[in-house]
């Protein structure tokens, strides 16, 4: 994306006057939001522009469920454990959130509340751009609503593509396919337990062991105390396929 010169730009709303700090975000390291890919580099200049830097350590919870929805994070670096409710106070790893994805996107068009809590699964760094500077910057730059309008989209695409898997797709593969992905996500060994692998994939922690146990044996992946290696993607991707 390049590095952003500092100063702010002012700007005219039916809220009166509206100062975007364009240095918050200079030193920002250059990352490619994949959720981003379709919207020009300029539009996603002037987004990074009005959003706010937010540094998180291991465990530090970004948002609570139910908390008002306020922001969308753009993830810099790090990884963010979203989590939901189920019966009993029960939660669950719904997703795991690393550099070049985002969560919380709903907030830039609903004022209600969140829907899961999203917490630093190591220490991490987002760009926080807040409805209010969202919709200034869309009054002066109606461009910027295909930035939203490609979050959403990309979205609606991957629940389709989940809510798919969990009526026709058997849990041994979509175990399969969440290594694949957690693998690409962390770029080395997966940090999570058998459990955590479990709720990502929506079965059970035997599912989980007994799959392993098997790529073990095939020599696709490595065990080790909290870790799981993906040493032949390509073998896995073969047995993660549906025939």
């Amino acid at each position: 994306m390049g590095s952003l010169s500092c100063g702010a730009d002012v700007h005219l709303t039916n809220e009166g006057r509206v100062v975007f700090p364009l240095c918050r975000a200079c030193d920002t390291s250059a990352v490619e939001w994949r959720l981003l890919a379709g919207v020009s580099p300029d539009d996603v200049r002037q987004l990074v522009a009005v959003a706010e830097r937010r540094t998180y350590s291991r465990g530090q919870v970004v948002f609570h469920e139910d908390d008002p929805a306020d922001a969308l994070h753009l993830v810099v670096k790090g990884y963010f454990a979203v989590r939901a409710t189920k019966q009993r106070e029960e939660t669950v790893l719904v997703a795991l959130i690393g550099p070049g994805d985002a969560f919380g996107e709903l907030a830039l068009i609903d004022t209600g509340r969140r829907g899961a809590t999203v917490q630093a699964f190591a220490d991490g760094e987002t760009l926080a751009l807040h409805r209010n500077a969202f919709d200034a910057l869309r009054r002066q730059r109606p461009a910027v609503d295909r930035a939203l309008a490609t979050i959403l989209a990309e979205r609606i695409r991957r629940l389709n593509e989940l809510l798919f898997e969990a009526h026709h797709v058997e849990a041994d593969i979509r175990v399969r396919r969440r290594l694949l992905e957690l693998a690409q996500l962390f770029g080395g060994p997966i940090l999570l337990t058998q459990d955590e692998i479990a709720q990502t994939a929506g079965t059970s922690r035997a599912t989980v062991n007994r799959v392993l146990r098997e790529e073990e044996a095939a020599g696709s992946v490595a065990l080790g105390r909290g870790r799981t290696t993906v040493q032949d993607p390509e073998a896995l991707r073969r047995t993660a396929s549906v025939h």
